[in-house]
């Protein structure tokens, strides 16, 4: 089974998705005018700032918390080490390059997730790929193929993902078996779901911030304690990025095709840009300012957050640990990432490796499964019986998890992350003409000195596309201070 998800990654991720990863990112960097350069330093203003006069959405700041719950898992723990031992330490820098034009990507498309956002029952916002697939395109048939591919991959096999790396951490750490951890994990993942996304945005807000940090935190004490290693992991970390013989000494023989495939692969896994996912964060706030590209700006930093500073940590670790030197074949994942810190600070390195873990992936699988009830309400399955079978099958996902073997979990994972990319790169492409007209007029009013503010009265083509009363009543714009 391993072998055949294996040869369909080989096809999608070797012939599709590399190439469609750069160019939608080269194309919308170009198009947005270098937006995730010329503006890294406006994250504070844009969540600092609330709209109190919106009670629909979430605010800026739990949005943003919500998508790095689901982007800061695994991926940017095992995945790095993954990536590492299959690519080569090189792999860290592809990626670096896929997160930094994953920013243009990604605020593109939560700048149309919140677009096109609308109401639901309970006066709530919702909204994502599906939705401007529908309102955007016309095509309400991609918007339900999208949905099914995201129900699949974070309802249910990212989830199995996230739960493999915390049984295997525990397990590793505390010697606890597997079925009691996926027992306890189903337990605490059922009184968690039922929350919705405002129960995971309250969560995230919370746990995020200080999981991010204290791992931080850690990767620095151990970059300080080896910090005369820092001249040779700088260089082997570029030279095997580009496959120079130098790199390729001992046991460290990788190509820059592996380097430049394992870093694409799970630095799309780790940060999500592109995949779909986070626009449905993004559609859930209340933008302030009253603008779709607010959203996108506050959004786009979260790559960032994800892939340059957290699995840089990781890297930092893995490689200033110096366990790469002597690679073992049966090490790999969160067990290396174990090892690496336990070989700096000691034996208890392995229990802080599961508990960090633990907050990573727990966070994901709520944020996960709230991503996939969210597209179950765009298939309009709003009946009881849909929701708790739907929650049903996520919690088996989890079980089987945490007992499944590692390489076919993350096998899956790859497969149905493909699919959601392809399908969310090939809307927001041709969505690119509205994209770049929200980019143009939200930085028209930045550099006008006022607030910016969405009028749909002056895209009347857009302006039809629109859930009614989301973007009828625009506020006037206020002078900045």
């Amino acid at each position: 089974m391993a072998d055949f998800f294996l040869f369909i990654n080989e096809i999608l991720w070797g012939s599709i998705l590399i190439y469609l990863l750069v160019g939608t990112g080269l194309w919308f960097t170009w198009r947005c005018g270098f937006v995730q350069f010329r503006y890294l330093t406006k994250l504070r203003s844009l969540i600092m700032s609330k709209n109190e006069a919106d009670p629909s959405g979430i605010s800026s700041f739990q949005a943003l918390c919500t998508s790095l719950a689901a982007r800061v898992g695994s991926g940017n723990l095992s995945g790095v080490a993954l990536a590492l031992t299959l690519g080569g330490p090189g792999a860290i820098f592809w990626m670096w390059v896929v997160a930094m034009l994953g920013m243009a990507t990604s605020f593109v498309e939560c700048s149309l997730a919140q677009l096109y956002k609308t109401r639901d029952d309970e006066g709530n916002y919702r909204g994502g790929p599906a939705w401007y697939m529908e309102r955007g395109l016309g095509m309400r048939w991609m918007g339900v193929m999208f949905s099914i591919f995201l129900m699949i991959a974070f309802g249910l096999i990212f989830n199995a993902v996230q739960a493999n790396s915390i049984a295997n951490a525990v397990n590793i750490a505390f010697g606890i078996p597997k079925t009691w951890i996926g027992i306890g994990l189903v337990v605490l993942t059922a009184g968690v779901i039922w929350g919705g996304m405002r129960g995971t945005a309250r969560i995230s807000q919370w746990l995020v911030p200080f999981m991010a940090l204290i791992w931080v935190l850690m990767s620095l004490v151990v970059m300080a304690i080896n910090i005369e290693r820092l001249p040779d992991v700088v260089s082997l970390v570029f030279k095997s990025a580009f496959g120079w013989k130098e790199a390729a000494s001992g046991a460290l023989g990788f190509t820059i095709s592996q380097a430049i495939t394992n870093g694409f692969q799970r630095g799309m896994f780790s940060n999500e840009a592109g995949m779909g996912s986070s626009p449905n964060a993004a559609a859930a706030a209340s933008a302030w300012p009253p603008h779709p590209a607010s959203q996108g700006l506050v959004q786009m930093f979260g790559v960032f957050i994800d892939t340059i500073i957290i699995c840089s940590a990781t890297a930092g670790i893995i490689l200033f640990s110096g366990i790469l030197d002597t690679p073992n074949p049966n090490m790999n994942g969160i067990a290396l990432v174990q090892q690496a810190l336990s070989s700096v600070v000691g034996s208890w390195g392995a229990g802080f490796i599961a508990f960090i873990v633990m907050l990573f992936a727990f966070t994901s699988i709520i944020a996960n499964y709230a991503y996939a009830e969210n597209n179950l309400m765009f298939l309009q399955q709003k009946s009881p019986f849909a929701t708790v079978l739907f929650r049903c099958l996520a919690l088996v996902m989890v079980m089987f998890g945490t007992l499944s073997p590692l390489p076919l979990v993350w096998q899956m994972a790859d497969v149905a992350m493909a699919f959601m990319a392809v399908t969310n790169l090939t809307a927001i492409l041709l969505l690119s003409p509205v994209a770049h007209e929200l980019s143009n007029d939200y930085l028209r009013q930045l550099r006008l000195g006022v607030t910016p503010v969405f009028d749909p009265n002056r895209f009347p083509e857009i302006k039809s596309q629109l859930a009614p009363g989301i973007w009828d009543t625009p506020k006037p714009p206020e002078t900045k201070r």
